[in-house]
């Protein structure tokens, strides 16, 4: 340990704030030496990593993981992961976040070494997704694409992702990262170009609703973190035609469901519904998994690809058992709405989320409502 890191890391306690640390680190980085930045990283986990309440340990160790992780070049790369991998600081939180960042900031051949090097089953399957969403051939890179292939990992939940980004996954609405924060889209709201839907004379089949627990649950994977982590609810509802239901007759058949989301709609309260194409259901899952609600962040792109696709499968009545294409041509043959309505149930926010999903033989209509509020 050199005598600048024992000074830091003796001192820090003491510190009334950590921008002189946050200073040093990326002038030595600046210079060129990324080891510095993952040594001091790596000492003040041993000496301050139980004490997690400690402001001045935390605020400097994401600091540290930040700057080696956004700023380019082989070595940064190599010592953010020799830091994120040492003893005293990995987590498989932590991992999940890393391989965002890192993904964001620096190529598939810089990140190879850690598919041969140190790094856990879990950043290494993280950072294999957060590359495919980003489109990169994880297969043309052969150090990532020998530990992708093999067998040994195929019992990770990650595994059953296919190693290519679907077409429904372009439009992804990906974090930018620097050493000082991050932001990202926000892809909610009323959708556009939609229709007003109102109660009428207009003859809609009668629906029995045949939800279940366990398709519930399936259905609000993605938004999931809204209502566990944040001020979130969710109502995920499945309901069977009497008759085929025509997909214009959709806006309609939704005023007729009893859905507690839209209580009140087609009176005086508006219900906008749009036609959309899967594309866009899949990025609004995607956004509200991989970044969260209002007081979560998420689970990051590998794992909010995953929950995303839940969703979307079980929206479009995929069956249990399901490989990723087979869900991916069950999701594109179904018709797909978004619709938004001004009603109690919806905070009217910033994270208000309406889907429906009519199977391709109409005789299945799932219902997905999601919000959430600061």
């Amino acid at each position: 340990m050199t005598d600048q890191i024992q000074k830091i890391v003796a001192g820090l306690p003491d510190l009334t704030e950590v921008t002189g640390v946050w200073a040093a680190a990326d002038g030595r980085v600046a210079q060129g030496d990324a080891a510095f930045a993952a040594d001091l990283g790596i000492a003040l986990a041993r000496t301050y990593g139980t004490g997690e309440r400690m402001w001045q340990y935390r605020s400097v160790l994401d600091h540290l993981m930040r700057l080696l992780a956004t700023t380019p070049g082989p070595e940064n790369a190599t010592q953010a992961l020799r830091l994120v991998s040492a003893a005293e600081v990995t987590s498989r939180k932590l991992d999940r976040y890393m391989a965002s960042i890192l993904a964001s900031s620096h190529d598939a051949a810089d990140l190879a070494v850690a598919f041969t090097g140190r790094a856990s089953e879990e950043l290494r399957a993280c950072l294999v997704h957060e590359l495919v969403l980003r489109g990169v051939v994880v297969e043309e890179t052969p150090r990532i694409a020998g530990w992708a292939t093999s067998p040994h990992w195929s019992h990770h939940p990650l595994a059953w992702l296919p190693l290519a980004r679907a077409a429904v996954e372009e439009g992804a609405d990906l974090p930018s990262y620097s050493s000082r924060g991050s932001s990202h889209e926000m892809p909610y709201g009323p959708p556009e170009g939609s229709q007003q839907a109102v109660l009428s004379g207009t003859r809609v089949p009668p629906a029995r609703e045949t939800t279940t627990q366990d398709i519930a649950t399936a259905m609000g994977r993605a938004v999931a973190n809204w209502a566990e982590e944040s001020n979130g609810r969710i109502e995920a509802r499945v309901f069977q035609p009497a008759e085929p239901l025509d997909a214009a007759s959709v806006p309609n058949a939704l005023l007729t469901l009893g859905l507690e989301c839209l209580h009140g709609a087609g009176k005086k309260t508006a219900l906008s519904v749009t036609l959309c194409r899967p594309a866009q259901a899949w990025r609004v899952l995607f956004a509200a998994a991989s970044t969260g609600g209002a007081y979560n962040s998420g689970s990051y792109g590998a794992y909010g690809r995953l929950a995303a696709w839940q969703s979307l499968a079980s929206l479009a009545g995929s069956p249990d058992g399901a490989s990723a294409e087979e869900a991916e041509a069950r999701v594109s043959a179904c018709t797909w709405h978004g619709f938004a309505a001004d009603t109690k149930w919806f905070e009217q926010v910033a994270w208000d989320i309406g889907l429906a999903a009519l199977s391709p033989d109409r005789d299945r209509l799932a219902v997905l409502a999601a919000t959430d509020t600061d």
